[in-house]
């Protein structure tokens, strides 16, 4: 008898022993589950946002040789050679930049799944800037981006890309489709006012120095606080058409005292856009944002096809 409940409790022991054994094991294999899986989010997160980066350089308006090329170049090391494929053939079903401007400039992750032991989901937003954002910050739109994210040939690579709808933000954009420009603003230039002015050029040579023989149009943009008793100060364009802006150049006339001319901001296939020398002569409150806008290079010609 003696022997028989010595050699239950042996089992008992024995069984409690390995319940031990089975549970540290347990948790190990949980501890190193859970430590693999952040490392592979980790990689999947930096293939996303390298990806992101790479969005900018291929320009999905360029001839389809060029697209196809440029893609291979840009995104061959992020992405299956199935999707790559697929993209390639199909332009307008990839990622990538649509315009001068807005760009896309990267990637911002929302969210990361697992869904396999190879296999992940990321939930993200393409983010698009124009140079106002590049300098002062900010989101001129978003494009909603969900990812699968496969391990092939012990690579992870995407392998598929869906895309969402474009989102523009709050961005204060001027709009002209009478002449034919964007001009991008900060927030803070919400509730602008434009003001329409005339410029003038007049004739070379003292018998005919006062003579008007170009004239022109010049759209200020002006800041929301502006007032008279405390103006600011406007950002004036000039609008010359071609032959204009050539005359000009060969000084055939001149436009005001200053001894330089305009300086150009863009074109189109019809206008100059320009701004006027010495346009901040006075220093009015306000002239070294403007300044700083002005460097963000703001102003985006459209296309003739854009033009009303």
């Amino acid at each position: 008898m003696k022997k028989i409940l010595l050699l239950m409790l042996i089992l008992s022991m024995s069984a409690s022993l390995f319940g031990c054994m089975n549970r540290k094991d347990e948790a190990q294999l949980k501890e190193e589950l859970q430590r693999t899986n952040e490392i592979n989010k980790k990689a999947v997160a930096s293939l996303v946002e390298d990806f992101g980066k790479k969005l900018q350089t291929v320009s999905l308006q360029a001839p389809k040789d060029i697209v196809m090329e440029s893609m291979k170049e840009n995104y061959g090391d992020f992405v299956s050679p199935t999707l790559l494929a697929k993209w390639q053939e199909n332009p307008q079903n990839a990622p990538g930049r649509m315009l001068s401007s807005p760009w896309p400039d990267r990637i911002e992750i929302l969210d990361i799944e697992k869904l396999s032991e190879d296999t992940y989901q990321v939930m993200g937003e393409i983010i698009e800037i124009t140079s106002v954002e590049k300098v002062s910050g900010g989101v001129a739109a978003k494009l909603p981006i969900t990812l699968t994210i496969k391990k092939i040939e012990n690579r992870w690579l995407i392998d598929t890309v869906t895309l969402g709808v474009y989102q523009e933000t709050n961005s204060i954009t001027y709009e002209n489709t009478q002449y034919g420009f964007r001009f991008f603003l900060p927030e803070t230039w919400k509730d602008y006012e434009i003001v329409s002015d005339e410029w003038e050029g007049l004739a070379l040579g003292n018998t005919q120095s006062d003579k008007v023989v170009e004239a022109g149009p010049i759209i200020s943009i002006r800041h929301p606080q502006w007032t008279s008793q405390n103006p600011r100060q406007d950002i004036p364009i000039m609008v010359f058409t071609l032959t204009q802006w050539n005359a000009l150049e060969q000084d055939k006339f001149h436009i005001g005292a200053a001894p330089i001319g305009p300086s150009e901001l863009g074109r189109n296939s019809k206008y100059v856009f320009a701004l006027p020398a010495r346009y901040n002569y006075a220093f009015p409150e306000g002239y070294e944002e403007v300044e700083d806008i002005l460097n963000s290079k703001p102003l985006q010609p459209m296309e003739a096809n854009d033009l009303n």
